[in-house]
């Protein structure tokens, strides 16, 4: 499979799915209107961190658990970052192109 189609696997767990896809590229979005686009064409030319906004905490969970059978690995537990704002709930993966890819719900506890 596809490193970019199976990384959307992980992307689901967001409300995320794929809208288009090709050999080494897939956009996302939500009911399939492309939001973002991503491909691997080689190494990463550098640092590149990317943040999609999760609906609420569970999503941020689900997102790093779901990362693993993605092709993604995991950047450490799903939880608050509070040296970033006192709601800052997030789960860091290193994408299949060695991207850091980041879910995060800013929305208090309910």
């Amino acid at each position: 499979m596809r490193a970019a189609s199976r990384f959307v696997g992980a992307l689901r767990s967001l409300g995320i799915g794929a809208a288009r896809e090709g050999p080494d590229w897939a956009t996302v979005g939500k009911d399939g209107k492309p939001q973002f686009w991503f491909g691997s064409f080689g190494a990463p030319a550098g640092t590149l961190h990317i943040a999609l906004a999760a609906e609420g905490r569970d999503q941020v969970r689900h997102f790093c658990a779901a990362a693993p059978a993605a092709g993604g690995k995991g950047n450490g537990p799903a939880g608050l970052r509070e040296n970033c704002h006192a709601d800052h709930d997030a789960a860091f993966v290193i994408g299949p192109d060695g991207r850091d890819v980041e879910a995060v719900c800013l929305r208090p506890a309910a």
